[in-house]
């Protein structure tokens, strides 16, 4: 990808995500499960950090509590120095198609519009100026150029996850969050996503937040933060794929000194 942001060089020492005391309980009484239990975790601006955990963890509510997808039932939720948590659904609806882009396993496309219509949909939506011109380019720059006009059936599994990306960038978001992006990827497409994902942070200075249960594609984040039952269980930096299999094997066991760097608990 050719290097442009918006962004000076100087945001990526920034924040550009912090949790404080986030709790989600999901049923009532007896059957009530504590999803995430008085989360507080930053993460700085420019920055690829995965989350991962076993089932039940509590990884993808985290991620939809700091995507705006779901209200945390109490604690903050801070995207690029503003507060989301606050307003009504209007209000938070605006702020996602400001601040947030996002990457799921299932692509999430529209089968009745082109490569091209997918990638400014966002825009459309919010009401903003549509640059055919800068879509065109993000396109090309995810290797889908000479394919503006396909329809989604038309594509591989690669290709769509890649309109999805362009998507998710077109906005120029502060955050982009990415549920198991590779999950329904063979191997070599996966590869080439996780690779966008990291051109996404080093070329453009987002910030990508990924959740994803492989250790391979773990590895591709500059730090991996752990989750076990609802709470934060340790934190990796430069990961790679036999560091992050150990650590969930292990994530029952008590953190090494110093390993809840970048994490408030």
């Amino acid at each position: 990808m050719s290097r442009r942001t918006s962004r000076p060089e100087a945001a990526r020492s920034g924040e550009a995500l912090r949790l404080v005391g986030v709790r989600k309980v999901y049923g009532t009484a007896e059957a009530a499960v504590t999803a995430l239990d008085r989360v507080s975790l930053s993460l700085p601006a420019g920055s690829f950090t995965a989350v991962m955990g076993p089932s039940g963890s509590g990884k993808s509510t985290l991620l939809q509590c700091a995507a705006g997808l779901d209200r945390p039932d109490s604690g903050t939720v801070v995207v690029d120095g503003e507060e989301m948590t606050g307003g009504g659904e209007a209000a938070l609806t605006k702020f996602r198609r400001r601040r947030i882009g996002f990457v799921f396993q299932q692509y999430n496309l529209l089968p009745t519009l082109t490569v091209a219509q997918n990638t400014v949909l966002p825009l459309r939506l919010a009401r903003r100026r549509v640059d055919g011109v800068r879509a065109r380019e993000i396109l090309t720059q995810v290797g889908l150029g000479d394919r503006l006009d396909a329809l989604p059936d038309q594509l591989s599994g690669g290709q769509r996850q890649r309109v999805a990306i362009a998507r998710a960038l077109v906005t120029e978001p502060s955050v982009v969050f990415a549920d198991e992006p590779t999950g329904a990827l063979d191997t070599r497409s996966a590869r080439d996503v996780l690779r966008l994902l990291q051109e996404a942070v080093r070329l453009h200075g987002r910030t990508v937040v990924m959740v994803t249960h492989d250790p391979v594609a773990a590895s591709y984040a500059d730090s991996v933060v752990f989750l076990a039952d609802g709470r934060p269980a340790g934190h990796l930096t430069a990961p790679t794929v036999d560091a992050v299999a150990e650590r969930l094997a292990h994530l029952g066991d008590p953190a090494p000194a110093g390993d809840t760097a970048g994490l408030e608990v």
